[in-house]
């Protein structure tokens, strides 16, 4: 039985109400956030209305606001946005879904408020925003608006879609829009895309940056804004509805060669059933001497599978296996082999892995997979391949190492320290500290260095070449 001082509901609901009422009022004394939630939750005690009216006040105060929101701030901008999503979400929707509807799009208006003075680099308000329009289609399905009246609020909406915050919108809001609201919205964004542009006078032509073949100008950026939200709002539009052949309009001759276009055709011609129009799809790309990219090689996979031809689809998994080192080709291609002939198979790829040109690539693979006996000896024999520069590799890699391979863990350090001092890379020196450190403490664990270096010696090695790079020897210690 938990205490009776644990914080859970029920040793709290032993204090009554009007000692809780009396705590609630000393906590949320100098917490804006607290008393908002305090007035919303006695705002629900009335009605779901005078909650909306809550959340609509808090919205348009947010809006007001000019006050810049650096990443300081950002965690509790979004801690406020989520407090006002969920109530509309929580109460206002339960109770008023068509009132939840209106206080929810109210709600994605704030973006371009929000964004336009927000330093959001990592997307942590625009998550809330994706979210929020996964909300709103949950409340139009509940709400079941007139579908014209949604679809041109819809449209509405994407004509202001500068920040990407409504990327999802159609996707979300299809199965209240139904049949009649994609139609319509449709029809307005062809209308769209058929009314002229008006071309400012070239002295009235704003630059806002420069290319490789002179001024960038507003009035061109505009326009390309334009005809991508229209192009992008027509392909959700013809996916909502199923319709390939629509989506595939949308595609111009020379985007339907680039492999990432030739597959989401392929993909979808494959679920329209013609796999054979998915074969030409899939097909008629130009590489340019560049890899392709996964999703292409599994769009073709896909088609050739449902061509019945998996041999060709096997053959094509290794080959792009070969290319790539992609593990999810390789387990794709044991997967399909009888029992006994995956081992093999599996050993022959890790034995071409072992001589692949990249090392880092091969390295990355092994570890991955994982199979750290085979990437310990890579490392081993082709330490002299390595560079120290890529550490977002070599630092997970020796972590793994060190448990049974502390040789091959030391020799990864070693290569991002040499790196770092070599170049004298003083950003670094810290971690070059640390890593050698670490180095010291994998060499108690190491019997035989082979043909490597000794630690003692390797640090009088250092010391020898780098004796002035006082930054580092500071942070390594005595």
């Amino acid at each position: 039985m938990a205490p009776k001082t644990t914080l859970n509901a029920k040793n709290l609901e032993a204090l009554g109400a009007k000692r809780l009422a009396e705590l609630l009022i000393d906590i949320s004394t100098g917490s804006a956030a607290h008393k908002r939630r305090l007035r919303i939750e006695l705002a629900g005690k009335q009605s779901s209305a005078e909650v909306a009216r809550e959340v609509t006040k808090r919205l348009s105060s947010i809006e007001r606001s000019r006050s810049v929101i650096n990443w300081r701030r950002v965690k509790a901008l979004k801690s406020d946005l989520e407090t006002q999503r969920h109530v509309i979400v929580d109460t206002i929707a339960s109770s008023d879904p068509d009132e939840a509807l209106e206080v929810m799009w109210r709600f994605m208006g704030l973006a371009r408020s929000i964004f336009e003075r927000c330093d959001d680099g990592n997307g942590t308000i625009m998550d809330v925003f994706y979210q929020t329009c996964v909300d709103l289609g949950t409340i139009a399905n509940a709400a079941r608006p007139d579908p014209r009246l949604l679809a041109e609020q819809t449209f509405r909406a994407l004509q202001g879609n500068d920040y990407g915050q409504y990327d999802r919108l159609i996707e979300n809001l299809s199965p209240a829009l139904g049949a009649e609201g994609l139609d319509w919205l449709k029809s307005l964004f062809d209308d769209w895309a058929k009314a002229p542009v008006d071309a400012p006078a070239e002295a009235g032509r704003v630059v806002i940056g420069w290319g490789s073949s002179g001024p960038v100008y507003e009035d061109e950026i505009n326009l390309l804004h334009r005809d991508r939200t229209i192009r992008s709002a027509l392909e959700q539009i013809a996916d909502a509805q199923g319709d390939v052949d629509a989506f595939i309009a949308q595609q111009s001759e020379q985007a339907r060669s680039v492999p990432t276009i030739a597959a989401e055709i392929a993909q979808r011609l494959l679920k329209a059933d013609p796999a054979g129009e998915a074969w030409d799809a899939i097909n008629r790309v130009e590489m340019k001497g560049r890899p392709s990219p996964f999703e292409w090689e599994e769009a073709r996979l896909d088609v050739l599978e449902a061509l019945s031809r998996s041999d060709e689809a096997q053959a094509f998994r290794w080959q792009c296996f070969e290319q790539s080192l992609n593990e999810r080709h390789l387990r794709a291609f044991l997967k399909r082999l009888p029992d006994f002939d995956d081992l093999e198979a599996e050993e022959n790829a890790f034995n071409y892995v072992s001589r692949f040109q990249d090392v880092h690539q091969a390295l990355a693979f092994l570890v991955s997979w994982p199979a750290l006996d085979k990437a310990a000896t890579l490392v081993r024999t082709r330490a002299a391949e390595l560079d120290g520069d890529p550490y977002e590799l070599l630092t997970p890699a020796s972590e793994h190492l060190q448990e049974k391979y502390p040789l091959a863990a030391t020799i990864a350090l070693r290569v991002m320290i040499d790196f770092t001092l070599d170049r004298a890379k003083s950003s670094r020196y810290r971690f070059a500290a640390r890593h050698l450190f670490e180095c010291e403490r994998l060499s108690t664990k190491i019997s035989d260095f082979d043909t490597f270096t000794s630690h003692p010696g390797y640090v009088a090695e250092l010391r020898g070449k780098h004796a002035k790079k006082t930054g580092f020897w500071t942070a390594a210690g005595p």
